[in-house]
């Protein structure tokens, strides 16, 4: 007797406490109940044979409605439904996450003599992301990148990337970033804005950042992945060195791009291994 059904994300995580109403042909109301912490609902209310239209709202998801049939035993099962967020974007589900160096890469690429480019990447960093629960766009970030962590696959080339030319890691070791806002850009794709803070300038900068999904991990976790990509100028941050080469052809090129490959771990902090 009565109303089942599941209410679910696109990625299929449960929207718990989401409301349905149950209206019959005439637009009257004859059931509103809502989901439990697992998105599940289950009404007793007998409902008269016939056809209804379900309709299922949540704080932050676009509304949805769907027809349903009740039949003779008196019993509407709805099955599984999915809620869009707000918008059409996805995130996660709401809370703390925690990035996990060891499944992620933080790297840039530098052009190099104007035909070839060079990949780097930091091996030491820190991140936190935080979920708004209600307004995706109030999310937030911050991470911390070790600067003399730079690795380029070139020793001579690293050292001297961590020299005052550059990074200057004795006097600036660390290279930080605080998101300050978030900006829908389309399904699954979103504009990070923040300020980051390199060789001792700090300015904005934004991040294209695209949410590839979420899914269980094989030690009990639940992870979420992202890719996010951004251009930086050297002369923005004070890293003026360069060297002309006949023709006039700079050595490193000025425009850095940054390519980040993130996967983040649900909750505060990583399992202790």
């Amino acid at each position: 007797m009565g109303l089942t059904a599941r209410i679910r994300t696109r990625d299929g995580w449960a929207v718990s406490h989401a409301v349905v109403t149950v209206t019959d042909v005439t637009g009257t109301q004859v059931l509103r109940t809502e989901a439990d912490t697992e998105g599940a609902v289950h009404d007793a209310t007998p409902l008269a044979p016939g056809a209804y239209t379900v309709i299922v709202t949540a704080v932050g998801y676009a509304p949805t409605a769907s027809s349903a049939l009740v039949t003779a035993s008196g019993r509407a099962e709805v099955g599984s439904v999915t809620l869009a967020r707000q918008g059409g974007t996805e995130l996660p589900p709401p809370g703390l996450w925690t990035v996990d160096p060891a499944h992620s890469s933080v790297g840039a690429v530098a052009q190099h003599l104007g035909i070839s480019s060079v990949h780097g990447r930091f091996t030491d960093f820190a991140a936190r992301i935080e979920i708004a629960p209600d307004e995706p766009a109030k999310s937030r970030v911050e991470a911390v990148i070790k600067a003399s962590s730079i690795d380029t696959g070139n020793a001579m080339r690293d050292e001297h990337l961590k020299s005052p030319d550059f990074l200057d890691v004795l006097t600036y070791p660390e290279i930080t970033y605080r998101s300050t806002g978030l900006t829908p850009a389309g399904s699954d794709r979103w504009t990070v804005h923040g300020e980051l803070t390199l060789h001792g300038v700090v300015r904005p900068v934004d991040l294209d950042l695209a949410y590839l999904g979420t899914g269980a991990d094989p030690w009990g976790g639940t992870r979420a992945a992202f890719r996010a990509t951004a251009d930086l100028h050297r002369e923005d941050f004070a890293m003026n060195y360069n060297q002309i080469l006949q023709a006039g052809i700079a050595a490193i090129g000025t425009t850095l791009k940054v390519q980040l490959d993130i996967q983040a771990l649900q909750g505060e902090s990583l399992p202790q291994t």
